[in-house]
């Protein structure tokens, strides 16, 4: 398991659609992603995420996709950020390799995303949804400083871009964290 990989960041270019796709889809779905701990295999099948969708999130003049890479160019991690009404930016389609997660390059690609909202969206604060059934995940987010907001959000059972859903019981919940931004360092 590697630990701290080099890592620079960039905004992903539709060039990099079906990257990303893949990316997302090794994370979350399917055998290959219960290589890594952030696998939902156990709760869906059918896809995470589509070209579509990751082209949107590009597009948009409200939202941008970060990607995580290792020198020159392998993508390792990637993760959606949306502005959003009362300096409140949404952070998802987080995902980071398989064969990467555990070495800390999913604590250092959250902490660039927080770092963009708050200095040059000037987010005070940063939402994202997490299925319930996922505690583990949503511990990982916990000792990173968000806190569960006691609001839950239903899952979209029936709209097949979302996944094809293994139990009836699915819910997201709500997690969000207090953004500050870093002073500008003295002359």
């Amino acid at each position: 398991m590697p630990t701290d990989p080099p890592l620079t960041f960039r905004d992903a270019i539709p060039d990099d659609v079906h990257r990303v796709v893949a990316l997302v889809t090794s994370a979350y779905r399917g055998d290959a992603s219960r290589i890594g701990w952030t696998t939902e295999a156990d709760l869906l099948d059918g896809q995470r995420t589509d070209p579509e969708a990751v082209l949107a999130i590009i597009n948009g003049s409200d939202s941008r996709l970060l990607l995580a890479c290792a020198p020159p160019d392998a993508l390792l991690g990637c993760c959606q950020l949306e502005r959003r009404h009362g300096g409140v930016s949404y952070f998802g389609m987080f995902a980071v390799s398989p064969s990467e997660q555990g070495g800390g390059a999913g604590r250092r690609i959250l902490a660039e995303a927080e770092r963009i909202a708050a200095e040059e969206w000037s987010a005070t604060a940063m939402e994202m949804t997490v299925l319930t059934q996922r505690r583990e995940l949503i511990e990982w987010y916990l000792r990173r400083g968000y806190v569960m907001t006691g609001e839950q959000r239903p899952f979209p059972y029936g709209d097949e871009r979302f996944g094809l859903p293994q139990r009836d019981d699915l819910v997201f919940e709500v997690l969000a964290k207090p953004l500050v931004a870093r002073p500008e360092p003295l002359p």
